[in-house]
């Protein structure tokens, strides 16, 4: 396929895609007029994968199109739309204007066996990024078994009775056959799709230990944007079902994992067209020194405040705490602020960017011994031996102006 061709197909299924997502949203806001009709709950994260997927897979696929990871993402975000528009199509048809238009119970099937058809795509684009090949031949049987898992929950879900996992509501699939219900619920969605997606991880994490150079970075972006994505879901989803939490803390972890859907795509789209590449060290390094912090300074700050809250209600009996106590706790998160970053900071680089340490502390020996040293021969050993211990090069050569103390060149 030439490279227009690729680029004609890529843009018109992402047009596609997007032409989709909007008359979804059409579709919602009149589904959102009738007050008692069921809205779909996940037309938000479908939105948001849509509009980032499709695009980023687009803009692979015409720039590389050998590379099968393009088309993947690009077929992923039209699955994503072409299911939101069709709950959105059957929860009007069906609930909020009944009879209205034509094909509701068919597109209430079509929406019954998408999703085996999404969890296929997401452990295939994760299993051949970034390289669009697979690590080995030896991992040629999580491609089949993959290819067999989505094939068998299509099917499966096809004729899958009862609601849909809460997708439409009280809408049940026309053609459900009594007795796939538990296998497809708990054999295809709950025990095989998350086992294909770990092995695939495991593809990635061993491609990374192998990688070198260009690809090793490229990994790490795509790891850097699925531990966000996961630690937002675990944040939104799996501690407030297992945990009593606060409702600011449920808001919290739902509004970051709706603000890291995005991030897979966007992190493979960096990495395959090789944009900013290097800037994922600073990107984990930041990451590291500013999420420690805020977790700490969190940790002072409420437990500071119970505390004195316990200890202001053994003295006194009174259930409120004082103002001035609050106030006093924010200035003393506010000043330990900068000493608590410099302290994260050094510890970062120390247990996880060692090399970036020593070259540091080799540059600040050197840099207080050239305030002393007046011997220009000792100086100049000294300074090709710091470059070649910081910057290991293949070769260093030292230059010095014609009529100084030293003739000619240094070489090390």
């Amino acid at each position: 396929m030439s490279h227009r061709t690729a680029a004609w197909l890529a843009w018109s299924l992402c047009a596609l895609s997007l032409a989709l997502t909007a008359l979804s949203l059409f579709l919602l806001a009149l589904n959102l007029s009738h007050p008692n009709t069921h809205i779909f709950g996940s037309w938000l994260d479908s939105t948001l994968s849509a509009l980032s997927y499709a695009p980023v897979g687009a803009l692979i696929a015409s720039r590389h199109p050998e590379n099968p990871v393009g088309w993947l993402l690009c077929l992923y975000g039209f699955v994503i739309s072409a299911s939101h528009f069709e709950a959105q199509y059957a929860t009007y048809t069906l609930l909020a204007q009944p009879d209205s238009l034509p094909a509701g119970e068919a597109m209430v099937w079509m929406v019954s066996w998408v999703l085996p058809i999404i969890n296929g795509l997401t452990v295939f684009y994760i299993l051949l990024f970034p390289t669009g090949r697979l690590p080995s031949r030896r991992w040629r049987w999580l491609g089949w078994l993959t290819a067999a898992f989505v094939v068998v929950g299509v099917i499966v879900a096809a004729f899958t009775s009862g609601a849909l996992l809460g997708i439409l509501g009280p809408i049940q699939n026309p053609l459900g056959i009594e007795g796939f219900s538990n296998a497809y619920y708990k054999a295809i969605l709950f025990i095989m799709a998350p086992l294909l997606t770990a092995a695939a991880a495991l593809a990635v994490f061993i491609r990374w230990r192998r990688a070198i150079g260009v690809e090793r970075q490229q990994i790490k972006w795509f790891a850097y944007a699925a531990v966000a994505t996961v630690s937002a879901t675990i944040l939104a989803y799996i501690i407030p079902g297992v945990m009593d939490t606060p409702l600011w803390f449920e808001r919290a972890g739902f509004a970051l994992n709706i603000a890291t859907i995005p991030a897979v795509p966007i992190s493979i789209g960096i990495a395959i067209l090789r944009y900013r590449l290097y800037d994922i060290d600073l990107l984990i390094n930041r990451t590291l020194v500013y999420g420690s912090l805020t977790a700490v300074l969190a940790l002072l700050y409420f437990g500071g405040v119970t505390a004195t809250q316990v200890l202001f209600q053994t003295l006194t009996g009174q259930q409120k705490l004082p103002q001035l106590a609050i106030v006093v706790s924010t200035l003393v998160i506010a000043a330990l602020f900068e000493p608590l970053r410099r302290r994260i900071h050094d510890l970062v680089d120390r247990r996880f960017y060692r090399r970036k340490y020593d070259a540091a502390r080799t540059l600040e020996a050197f840099s207080a011994r050239l305030r002393d040293e007046t011997d220009l021969a000792n100086l100049s050993d000294e300074l090709v031996g710091v470059v070649r211990e910081t910057m290991q090069p293949a070769r260093v050569s030292l230059w010095l102006r014609p009529g100084s103390s030293s003739k000619g060149t240094r070489a090390g």
